[in-house]
């Protein structure tokens, strides 16, 4: 279960106020450095790498690191880092940014678009870093005052490759342990200058599905002789459909989606093999469970009605839900609204996409907060995931000025009122 923390309400008055340095001041300073930010996103852009092969994003973090005299443990997961800035004492707080990009065919009209065929930053993870190295910079000036250490995980493998939990087993949140986390990520249906999340669930809980349905092909002019696993994979792909549809509570989210469909080569053979691929999706780990559970027996029953036989895996990681802690959204909302307004700070419902940040909350307490780059003018319009997804650079230095806040508040509250 995640780690949650609740505080009363009496700290949240310093929760607003930090003792060091005004958020407000922090986005101005962050705002000299957005240059150094943007130039770092858009090298990393140009160059993506999918998960647990981010070798050259890794050397580009590296030679950064270097240049700022923050050290740094590396390899952690393969391709991760785990640098550390403070003198070594007092409590701990981590920040997190993701590194890995996305098969995704770029189609974004930038002059910095992806130079490897097939790969590309459709998820933001170019930003969430270089927004992480802009804060490392900020709180590295900041070294000598520092209450406490602060970690900045640099983590591979979010999509998909469960590069959190990773972290988490080779030591990421430990020595020192870290009391705190946060995590930021680039949110198009927001717009810049705004930030939102909520307490509780916020990300679902995401898995993988695969179905192999196996019939007997042969001429499609004589389907009498085949055993057609076509037909059994269509009628599948609609009767998973009913188990969200009147299987699972109205009111509570659930998803089941097909989205690759392979068979067959030529257009007059049934094949003798349909590959289906897609994602289950649950606000809850027993919803998962649930979900999973009814997939293999409706797949497997309604290929032997069709004379056909089925295999059911749910390969890779499913992650679990992310969990906010209610005390570190209470933060990050002061913290937002003291940079950025009153109005700029939203509670958002829970999404159906999956985030292995998760992973970090079900260990110490933390939260993921989105962080509007939305931007209709500049084209910032599309969804992440879309191969024309863009986004609206004036966002990065926001997120550094946060990522900052967050630390600086959080380092100066544990230290006076430890949990």
């Amino acid at each position: 279960m995640p780690v949650v923390t609740v505080r009363p309400s009496s700290h949240l008055a310093h929760a607003i106020m930090p003792t060091q340095t005004s958020p407000a001041a922090l986005l101005a300073e962050a705002r000299t450095h957005a240059d150094w930010i943007t130039g770092i996103r858009r090298t990393l852009h140009e160059y993506p790498e999918l998960g647990y092969e981010e070798k050259r994003t890794s050397e580009v973090i590296r030679a950064r690191l270097d240049e700022l005299g923050i050290p740094y443990r590396w390899p952690v997961a393969e391709t991760g880092i785990v640098a550390t800035i403070g003198r070594g004492e007092g409590p701990c707080v981590a920040l997190r940014a993701d590194i890995d990009a996305l098969p995704i065919e770029e189609e974004a009209d930038v002059p910095f678009r992806s130079r490897t065929p097939g790969k590309m930053h459709a998820c933001g993870h170019d930003c969430h870093t270089a927004m992480l190295l802009g804060a490392a910079k900020m709180l590295k000036a900041r070294e000598d005052e520092l209450p406490g250490v602060v970690k900045l995980l640099f983590q591979p493998a979010e999509e998909g490759g469960a590069g959190g939990k990773r972290m988490c087993e080779e030591g990421a949140l430990q020595t020192p342990r870290v009391e705190r986390v946060f995590g930021l990520h680039v949110w198009p249906q927001l717009k810049t200058g705004t930030i939102g999340s909520r307490a509780g669930v916020f990300l679902a809980s995401a898995g993988s599905l695969n179905i192999t349905v196996r019939g007997q092909g042969g001429h499609a002019a004589k389907p009498n002789t085949t055993i057609d696993p076509v037909v059994t994979a269509a009628k599948i792909i609609v009767e998973l459909q009913t188990i969200v549809s009147r299987e699972v509570d109205p009111l509570e989210p659930a998803v089941i989606s097909v989205t690759t469909v392979r068979a067959g080569h030529a257009y007059n053979v049934i094949p003798a093999e349909v590959q289906l691929t897609g994602t289950i999706r649950s606000l809850t780990m027993p919803g998962m469970q649930f979900l999973q559970g009814r997939v293999r027996e409706l797949v497997e029953l309604v290929a032997k009605a069709n004379r056909c036989t089925a295999e059911v895996s749910f390969p890779g990681n499913d992650y679990p839900p992310t969990v906010n802690d209610a005390y570190c959204w209470e933060v990050a909302q002061g913290l937002g609204r003291a940079t950025l307004g009153d109005a700029a700070v939203l509670e958002l419902p829970p999404t159906m996409g999956g985030e292995d940040f998760a992973y970090y909350t079900n260990v110490v307490p933390g939260c993921f907060v989105a962080l509007g780059i939305g931007n209709e003018a500049l084209g910032a319009v599309y969804g992440v995931h879309h191969p024309k997804f863009k986004v609206d650079e004036a966002a990065l230095p926001i997120g550094s000025a946060l990522h900052t806040a967050f630390a600086l508040h959080s380092l100066d509250e544990l230290q006076t009122s430890p949990a």
